[in-house]
């Protein structure tokens, strides 16, 4: 996997310009801050942020896969202040969960999300190097 940054870029803080990688290809849909049995333990943001980052890292288990080999995540949020009023307690749950893996990243507010209680959506990609 290589990291893409362009020369003369001011570097990317806390996520990837680009990734180029090659290998086996594992996409999430878009996983939310429930429990694996779909129950709501939490409506606070950096709570439910948390919990979607462990869903992420338990489907890419599944496929033989971790946190290492993310390439791309593209996160929903309903609330952008919300969103930049957690960057520090959000990026120390990133860090617990995940790590420090940055991959590509977008995130975008959207008006609602389809599990109404849910704050935060996220679709991640990863690629398992061939061996």
């Amino acid at each position: 996997m290589k990291f893409l940054q362009p020369e003369g870029w001011k570097p990317a803080k806390g996520y990837a310009n680009g990734v180029q990688a090659s290998g086996e290809i594992v996409v999430t849909g878009g996983l939310v801050g429930w429990s694996k049995d779909q129950v709501w333990e939490t409506d606070d943001f950096v709570g439910q942020c948390e919990q979607t980052f462990s869903n992420i890292a338990d489907v890419l288990k599944e496929a033989g896969a971790g946190p290492q080999h993310l390439v791309r995540m593209t996160w929903y949020i309903t609330d952008k202040k919300e969103y930049l009023a957690n960057l520090p307690g959000l990026g120390e749950a990133y860090r617990r969960v995940i790590g420090r893996y940055f991959p590509a990243m977008a995130v975008v507010q959207v008006t609602a999300l389809i599990e109404d209680r849910a704050k935060v959506e996220i679709e991640a990609t990863a690629i398992i190097p061939y061996h």
